[in-house]
Formats: C-alpha cells, sequence, structure tokens
C-alpha cells in the first residue's frame, strides 16, 4: 500500500510514523508555507499545491486526488480537519478506486451532520436532549437559557456559541452562521440546551466491514477554550460506573445503528451527577481520528492508526471487545501558540527554540526555525503522560512542559501547568468552565520569588552579552565603561504586566545587580534611600542561548532566546516572556490621528462601522480572522470614527493602522 496523507504538520507526522512502522510508502501533500515543513521531509515523497491558504491547497479535493495519481498512490488518510469529514471527497477517492482510511461517505454524510445525526441518535435508543433547527432568518422566542447555538457541519468548536440572553441569540446565529460556512462550507446551525458545569465526555469507538464494532474507553475533554479541547484525559476521573456505562453502551448502540466503520468519536455532554441520574446530551459523532487519540492509545496500548489502516484494508478487527482494558491514566495537554492572558490571541513568527523533554510522549510537526503562519491553527504539539497514578501523570506532564524551551511564539506553557496543578483539577472537579471558574490560570506567569529573578538575570545578561558581540567600535572597552561612572549600566524589562528594573556593573565574571524601582531625584533635587535588592551575581557559564549564573548560593541554568525587544527565559522551575521597555516616550504630536491597530495577521472579515460612526466603549469596529478563529477588534473608549484603512478581504498584518478614531492613539482590544 502506498499512502497519500491528505493533511499537514502534527497528524501527518503521527500517521507516517505508523505507516512507516508497518512497511507502508507514504506521500504527502504541502502548501507553499509548508515547503520545508517536517512532515514534507518525514514523508517519502510529497507534492506541492501551489498555493498558500487552506482554501487553496488542503481543502482542494481534486488537486489531493490529482497527487495521488501522479505518485501511484492507492489509498488516502485525510487525518483530521480539512478534508477528514468531507463526504463529498470521500466519495470521490473512493470512484477514483483507491481506498478511503475513513468511514463510508454514507456514513460521514449522515453522522457529519449534527441535526441528522441526533435523530439516528434517538432513534437507537442513545441518551440524548431535544433540538431546535433554524429555518432562514427565523429567530426562536421562549427558549429556557442559557443555550448553544452550533453548527450542523464539521466540529473542532467552530460554528458554536453560547447565548446566555434572548437578546444576544440574532448575532450569535449571524456570527455562527458565518463561521461555520467560512470554516466547513456549510452555515446551517441549530439550537441545543447548554447544559451549565457540564463535562465533555467522548467515546472512542472503531468498526470493521465484517460487523464487529467496539469501544476503546472513554476521555474526559472538558477543559476547553473557546469551544476547543486544552486538556484531555482518559479515563474520565471520577466518573461512576453506572454514568460511563450508559455512555459506552450508547456509543456502541449508535454505532452498530449505522454499521459504523472506521474510528470515530462519540461526543457526550454530562450533568452534574452529585443528586442522582445526570442529565446526558449526545453532541456529535466525529467520523475521523481525534486530535486527542493518543491518551487512548497509551491506556488501552492499540494503534489507532493502525486499526484504521487494517480496517481500511478489509481485514477484521484484531481486537475483541472483551480484550479492550483501560491500564493507568494518561493526560494530554495541546501546546498552542496562543496567549492565554491576552484572550488567546494567536501568535505567528519563527519559532526559534522548540524543544519539550521529559518522560512523555511528544506528538508534533514543527521544530526550530520553522515559521508559524496565520494560514493554519496554532497546535504545536500534543504532550501527554501515562502513569497508574493519576496524580504522578499529571506532575510528569506539568515538569515536561515546564522544562520545555519554545521561543519565537506565546504559549500555553505556563496556563498548561497551571491547570495540571491546581487542586481542583486533581480532585477532579472538572467542568467546561473550569477556566471561566479559575481565570487565575489564564494569567499564569509562570516562576516566583529567586526563580523568576534568575530568568530576569539571565535575559539582562543575555542582552548585555549581546549587545558586546554587537559593538563594533567600542567592544574593546569594558563592559558599560565611563570617564565618570554614577551609576551602572541600566536596562527596565516588562513580564506579565509588572516592570522589572535592572542596574548593574560587571567586572569579568563578577556582576553587583540592583533589583527594583532606581531612585529618582525629589524636589529639593536630593535623593530618596535605596532600598533596592542588592544581588551578588557570578557568570559562570554564557553562550548565545544559555547563561549559567549563581547568587545567594544557588546555581541558575537559564535557556535565554532574544530576538529583537523580545526574549524568552526558561529554567526548569518554568518559563517567563519578557520584552525591553521603550527606551524613549513616544511624543504626544506624532500619536494624533492614530486608532486601533491589528494585533495580528489574518484577513478581515466583517467591517461593522462607516466614517462619521460614533462608537462606544466596547463597540465591534470589525473582525480578523486568523488560525481559523474569529478575532473581534473593539473600540477601547468612547470615538468618532474618522477614516478606515480596510474593507472585507483584506490581509492585515500585526501593527497595521485599521481606523482613525478621534484625534486619539489607541490600540484596538481583541475579544470572542
Amino acid at each position: 500500500m502506498r499512502l497519500l496523507i491528505a493533511n499537514r504538520g502534527e497528524i501527518a507526522c503521527r500517521i507516517a510514523h505508523t505507516a512507516h512502522r508497518l512497511g507502508m510508502s507514504t506521500v504527502g501533500v504541502y502548501a507553499e508555507p509548508d515547503r520545508n515543513a517536517a512532515f514534507v521531509d518525514l514523508v517519502d515523497t510529497a507534492v506541492p499545491l501551489g498555493g498558500v491558504t487552506a482554501a487553496e491547497t488542503y481543502l482542494q479535493g481534486d488537486a489531493v486526488l490529482a497527487a495521488a495519481f501522479a505518485t501511484g498512490a492507492t489509498a488516502i488518510h485525510p487525518g483530521y480537519g480539512f478534508l477528514a469529514e468531507n463526504p463529498d471527497f470521500a466519495q470521490a477517492v473512493v470512484n477514483s478506486g483507491l481506498t478511503w482510511v475513513g468511514p463510508t461517505p454514507q456514513q460521514m454524510r449522515l453522522l457529519g451532520d449534527k441535526v441528522a445525526a441526533k435523530r439516528a441518535a434517538v432513534e437507537a435508543g442513545v441518551p440524548t436532549t431535544a433540538i431546535i433547527t433554524i429555518d432562514g432568518d427565523e429567530i426562536p422566542d421562549g427558549l429556557t437559557m442559557p443555550v448553544l447555538v452550533k453548527a450542523a457541519a464539521g466540529g473542532g468548536g467552530r460554528g458554536m456559541r453560547m447565548v446566555a440572553s434572548p437578546d444576544d441569540l440574532p448575532d450569535a446565529i449571524v456570527s455562527a452562521r458565518r463561521e461555520a460556512g467560512a470554516a466547513f462550507g456549510d452555515d446551517t446551525v441549530f439550537i441545543e440546551p447548554f447544559i451549565e458545569h457540564g463535562r465533555h465526555i467522548e467515546v472512542q469507538i472503531i468498526g470493521d466491514t465484517h460487523g464487529n464494532v467496539i469501544h476503546l474507553g472513554e476521555r474526559e475533554c472538558s477543559i476547553q477554550r473557546r469551544n476547543q479541547k486544552l486538556i484531555e484525559e482518559a479515563p474520565a476521573p471520577t466518573l461512576p460506573a453506572s454514568v460511563r456505562a450508559r455512555l459506552l453502551d450508547g456509543a456502541l448502540a449508535l454505532a452498530r445503528h449505522v454499521g459504523y466503520v472506521g474510528a470515530g468519536t462519540v461526543e457526550f455532554m454530562v450533568g452534574d451527577w452529585s443528586e442522582g441520574d445526570p442529565t446526558i446530551a449526545f453532541l456529535e459523532v466525529n467520523t475521523r481520528l481525534q486530535v486527542e487519540h493518543p491518551v487512548t492509545e497509551l491506556v488501552t496500548g492499540l494503534d489507532l492508526v493502525e486499526l484504521q489502516l487494517t480496517v481500511a484494508a478489509g481485514r477484521p478487527l484484531p481486537v475483541e471487545q472483551g480484550d479492550v482494558a483501560c491500564r493507568g491514566h494518561a493526560i494530554e495537554a495541546r501546546l498552542v501558540a496562543e496567549d492565554p492572558a491576552r484572550g488567546w490571541l494567536p501568535s505567528t513568527g519563527r519559532l526559534s527554540a522548540f524543544a519539550v523533554g521529559g518522560d512523555v510522549r511528544v506528538d508534533t510537526g514543527v521544530e526550530a526555525d520553522d515559521e508559524i503562519s496565520p494560514h493554519y491553527d496554532s497546535l504545536l504539539a500534543k504532550v501527554v503522560a501515562h502513569h497508574h497514578d493519576r496524580s504522578v501523570a499529571a506532575a510528569q506532564l506539568a515538569r515536561a512542559l515546564r522544562t520545555s524551551v519554545i521561543a519565537g511564539v506565546a504559549t500555553n506553557v505556563n496556563c498548561a501547568v497551571a491547570i495540571l496543578e491546581h487542586p481542583d483539577f486533581l480532585d477532579g472537579q472538572l467542568s467546561t468552565g473550569f477556566l471561566d471558574a479559575h481565570p487565575e490560570v489564564l494569567a499564569a506567569a509562570g516562576p516566583t520569588d529567586d526563580d523568576a529573578l534568575a530568568l530576569l538575570l539571565a535575559v539582562v545578561f543575555a542582552a548585555e552579552q549581546q549587545a558586546r558581540q554587537g559593538d563594533a567600535v567600542t567592544g574593546f572597552m569594558p563592559s558599560g565603561w565611563r570617564n565618570l561612572r554614577t551609576c551602572g549600566q541600566r536596562r527596565t524589562w516588562l513580564a506579565g504586566g509588572d516592570t522589572h528594573q535592572v542596574e548593574y556593573t560587571i567586572e569579568r565574571d563578577r556582576a553587583r545587580v540592583l533589583v527594583g524601582a532606581w531612585p529618582l531625584p525629589l524636589e529639593d533635587g536630593s535623593l530618596p534611600d535605596d532600598d533596592r535588592r542588592e544581588v551578588a551575581v557570578r557568570l559562570l557559564r554564557r553562550t548565545d542561548t544559555e547563561q549559567v549564573i549563581s547568587f545567594d548560593g544557588r546555581r541558575h541554568r537559564v535557556d535565554v532566546h532574544i530576538d529583537g525587544d523580545r526574549a524568552r527565559a526558561s529554567s526548569p522551575a518554568g518559563t517567563i516572556e519578557f520584552e525591553a521597555a521603550p527606551r524613549w516616550a513616544e511624543h504626544h504630536a506624532a500619536a494624533v490621528g492614530a486608532g486601533p491597530i491589528s494585533p495580528l495577521p489574518g484577513s478581515v472579515i466583517a467591517v461593522h462601522v462607516v466614517v462619521g460612526d460614533r462608537v462606544a466603549e466596547g463597540e465591534v469596529l470589525m473582525v480578523v480572522e486568523a488560525m481559523k478563529m474569529e478575532h473581534k477588534i473593539v473600540a477601547p473608549h468612547p470615538a468618532v470614527v474618522e477614516a478606515l484603512h480596510v474593507d472585507v478581504g483584506d490581509r492585515v498584518d500585526t501593527g497595521d493602522l485599521l481606523a482613525n478614531l478621534g484625534g486619539t492613539r489607541m490600540k484596538g482590544t481583541v475579544t470572542r
């Protein structure tokens, strides 16, 4: 079998590894930004698709089929996302005489429509709740709030909006339709009850063409942001045996009802079970491999990609239900190029360093020097720990993330560590509202006290070293040399909303450092008492990416990566991102007439104002799409729209001026 992998990034690498282990030849396809990506190097041969965006490349089924014919591929594995749940593409593959690694096109069409899938679930006796379909522009009334507006097609949290007030329902429907249409080519949406404080639990199923269908246990996926999963684990902690049985039996009943073939996931929302039988709502069936499939693999010892390929080849499943046993606990953290403290704002740019260590599984499709593009999703890696004790698995995963070295883009590392170490997580007190209930984890800043000071000092001395190496004129003189020294070298770095002022002098491998706000003259010209912390530092080893220092009887090894005014420092204690404070204040006259700027590269998909409009604080001005998600640009305070510099369809980069508001400079804020 020669297998064409119709995907990119992490999942393309994951599929290729199993295919190669089974002796298969692999073919990849790639967009122009991915021409040197890790998955392109991993496959045996790769075919360019020519374009840049997903719509121009990975969503072009005809181009993917042409690549299969040109390379002699005999089967196509779609991975997840892109064409993975497109029944028309699956049918085209089958009609072309190639093997489709997935359910039948008919099953995909039935279960890919969430409304039709809900009806099938009711027919099969699966526990669920009612739904409300939306016809045309009709806005249902009399609903019991809160409700969930959901796209009928696709998945991944796109085209989904939670609505708490009837007044917000019309806008939620319009927004969900727009996002669903852009992501899946189908803007059909429906409404179902929203289970507050519920848990998102899913069941892995797989069936073959010989009538066999089994489940591989359940997964807990409740910790989410923007309706997308962040932490997943198997099995679901604290789940009563009776509830587990209802979920597993319901998933198998639906799979048997439709004669399911291949790997799939039946997803449920489960209400509070502390006072008896909980409400269980069937959500959907994902007719593909899930992002979080590694946790199931680790607890069952089965390779789901291998099982998919076995079924696609027409062979019976090599395991029966009685052979499936869950051993220990596996927890996965999705490592994404997003900043939790800034509303999960995506981050793009060159990945100047990337290393995740520890006794964990790392599924990734990126490596150092890769460019993180705004055209695709933000997933960098899936990091998974497995142990017979759940708390140990959580600790292993937290340590692996804490000691990772990732630079060039913002990530959710500190947030994920804070979640994994949170008492409620460790107690299994989970729900889809976990992040709302614990907002402190979003702003988790990483190390504290002397661990944080070590990272700050490492950045200070790395920047000093970099400046000295680039000084072709006065580099022969001692660092910070002056005819008459009145103070040491002074630098200001910003991190997590805090300002860090450092003054230092260096003599060979020793440094005297003062940390804290430097004294400013009083009205009479005198200086107040200097109450800064004084630290005697020894510089033990200094390289382009590492600073080893000691102070107060402790040695600290810190990885430091500096890119312009930004720096990222990592040690076994964790990671902190720093930004150099501007050396000069912006002159007010130079700021007149400015307005919101784009906080990220993307495409403008909606403009809600025109020149002359008066806007209130928080009013949406426009919407920018990046990494498959919508980002609202809002007015920071009341103003008048004096000029618009973009229109729908325009591409924008970080820092582009989007509009002129009044006569005062204002940076746009991103909300969702």
